[in-house]
């Protein structure tokens, strides 16, 4: 045995913990049966099932899912009963990737069993020993089963990515952690009965988790060994043990409604303190990152508008950033947005404009496309008048041809009113200047 091989394993090939091994060890899945969330990957005849199933189906993998999702675990019940090699590409270089191929290969000539090489973290490996691993991989003389937090396309390098197959795991819902921890209480491998969870304890840990099964199981282990004699596991039992304050934030009750109201008002309202506490207590109360990153990139437009519009950039730069890089460290982009438009100028006239040409639509205030505006680019266009006596903006003086461009119905209409403020400022002063080009009324 090397030094990276796993020792005792269970049938599935998921290895034997020993009785002090970490709960999350202990609790680990020994079949696909057993493991929760990833339905999509789950389904009967799907390429993970039939990996698992049928050795002889056995192929490169990269696995892609956020912490605590599951990927050493399928990585185990991927490689079955075959020899089992892991390496972290935190510690490990490229000395150890061709130990463990040279090794492999003899192994293979003397008919002994084909090798599935674990690299967790893969997207820590340089470009180099990406590389180094592709000659093994295209030969088969290991099966590669890669895991990341990262993107796959940005990560890992385009030759080693076309040859395995890709699973993305999802986050996991509030409601898998919740079985994980109560089949981790009642279990003969986890915690055999010996305590009770009470429901607002559960709550918190399931808050604090966030969507980590194995932080959820540390947690709950930690506490556990607060409660030495056994009993139950209270809120405040808890709170102690985790050095975590338990946040009053129910995520589909009036809580999760009140502070992010509060938040975006304290957005609008220019306040970023206020705004960066109620962005701190959704964090720590284990609200859907993405849930805020939306309302701030709604927010951006809507309050902060063209007053500046670099605030819609930074909003959904955050959303990307929190979708790429997942928690907790997408709560730094999202502060940095929040921040940014907290003190930023504001303006929803862009917001009110569309709303009032909206009103005026449903209303009935539409009329006809003025001919000259029509389409005129089919046969038999200009026989009937569409384009006609059109000018081409571009053409005329300024670069504003001074044409009528709304409805008749419609004409002197006014919907987009400019502030005072910041951009929007330096914005109404070309715009009253268009105006006048357009020959328009630019009074009120």
């Amino acid at each position: 045995m090397d030094l990276f091989e796993s020792t005792s394993r269970t049938p599935s090939g998921v290895p034997e913990p020993g009785p002090h091994a970490p709960l999350a060890v202990r609790m680990r899945p020994r079949t696909l049966d057993e493991v929760v969330g990833q339905a999509h990957l789950l389904a009967e005849g799907s390429p993970l099932r039939r990996l698992v199933d049928d050795a002889a189906a056995a192929t490169s993998v990269i696995l892609w899912g956020p912490p605590g999702t599951g990927k050493t675990t399928l990585a185990y019940l991927v490689a079955g009963n075959r020899r089992f090699v892991e390496l972290s590409a935190v510690t490990a270089g490229i000395k150890d990737v061709r130990s463990v191929v040279d090794d492999s290969r003899r192994r293979l000539a003397t008919g002994e069993r084909e090798t599935v090489l674990f690299v967790d973290e893969i997207h820590r490996f340089t470009r180099t020993q990406q590389d180094a691993l592709l000659p093994a991989v295209e030969n088969r003389w290991v099966t590669l089963i890669g895991a990341t937090t990262e993107n796959p396309s940005f990560s890992v390098v385009g030759p080693l990515l076309s040859r395995s197959l890709l699973l993305t795991l999802q986050p996991l819902a509030t409601s898998d952690l919740g079985a994980l921890l109560d089949r981790a209480v009642a279990d003969e491998r986890g915690l055999a009965g010996r305590v009770t969870l009470a429901p607002q304890a559960r709550e918190h840990m399931l808050r604090v988790a966030g969507a980590d099964a194995r932080k959820a199981l540390t947690l709950l282990e930690a506490v556990a060994e607060a409660a030495r004699d056994g009993g139950e596991i209270t809120a405040e039992l808890t709170e102690r043990a985790m050095d975590a304050a338990l946040v009053a934030y129910d995520k589909s009750g009036d809580q999760h409604y009140d502070v992010i109201s509060a938040f975006i008002k304290s957005v609008r309202g220019s306040d970023v303190d206020a705004a960066l506490h109620y962005l701190a207590r959704m964090v720590v109360a284990g609200e859907d990152p993405r849930f805020i990153a939306r309302r701030l990139v709604i927010l951006a437009s809507e309050d902060i508008g063209l007053a500046d519009p670099q605030g819609l950039v930074i909003a959904q730069a955050a959303a990307d950033a929190v979708s790429f890089i997942g928690m907790p460290e997408g709560r730094i982009p999202l502060a940095q947005a929040t921040a940014y438009l907290a003190t930023a100028p504001k303006s929803n006239r862009a917001y009110r404009a569309i709303d009032a040409a909206i009103a005026d639509v449903r209303a009935g205030k539409a009329g006809v496309v003025p001919a000259h505006l029509r389409d005129a680019h089919y046969a038999g266009a200009e026989r009937i008048g569409h384009g006609e006596n059109y000018v081409y903006s571009h053409d005329a003086p300024g670069g504003v041809a001074a044409q009528e461009y709304l409805p008749e119905a419609l004409r002197g209409s006014r919907y987009y009113r400019p502030t005072e403020y910041g951009f929007e400022r330096t914005l109404g002063e070309r715009v009253t200047r268009i105006r006048e080009m357009l020959g328009r009324d630019t009074r009120g």
